[in-house]
């Protein structure tokens, strides 16, 4: 078992790793629109996970950076172990990265939900009570016949017995 920080700064220097042998060995067009967003290491260094996205929005993109992906996995691999100084090198796996669209859906969701609290307050601004001006005006009554001569409300402990 390795130390979880030192899988977590190996993860580092591989998301680096891999972004720039993207940039600089993958000769496909695809490659250019691959972001790399984050990686992870298991504790036994073994496996690497490599998150990413493309910035571009349709499926078609999408799919041809995940070909060009699992195309080059064996290059990307490749330049990992030469720039990294461990004894194994490990092995890559490719996931798209769902957060971009997953905060899109939520700013969304936020965003209508302001409009619908605007909506309630341009109604509350104008609104007007359903009855009278103190609807409760009988418990008010009630508790001013309550109270003593006084005007405390409470009664002395002379006047109790």
């Amino acid at each position: 078992m390795a130390d979880p920080a030192r899988a977590a700064r190996l993860a580092q220097r591989i998301k680096v790793i891999v972004a720039e042998a993207l940039r600089r060995r993958v000769k496909d067009e695809r490659a250019e629109l691959i972001t790399v967003t984050d990686a992870r290491v298991t504790n036994d260094l073994q496996h690497s996970t490599v998150y990413y996205t493309v910035m571009a929005p349709d499926e078609d993109s999408r799919a041809g950076a995940e070909a060009v992906l699992a195309a080059n996995q064996g290059v990307l691999r490749h330049e990992l172990g030469k720039n990294l100084n461990i004894r194994l090198t490990p092995t890559l796996e490719f996931v798209a990265d769902e957060i971009p669209e997953s905060a899109a859906h939520m700013e969304d969701l936020l965003r209508k939900a302001r409009e619908q609290d605007e909506q309630v307050a341009a109604l509350r601004k104008d609104a007007q009570p359903a009855s009278e001006e103190k609807p409760y005006r009988w418990q008010v009554e009630e508790d001013e016949s309550s109270e003593d001569d006084d005007g405390s409300g409470t009664r002395r402990a002379s006047e109790a017995n």
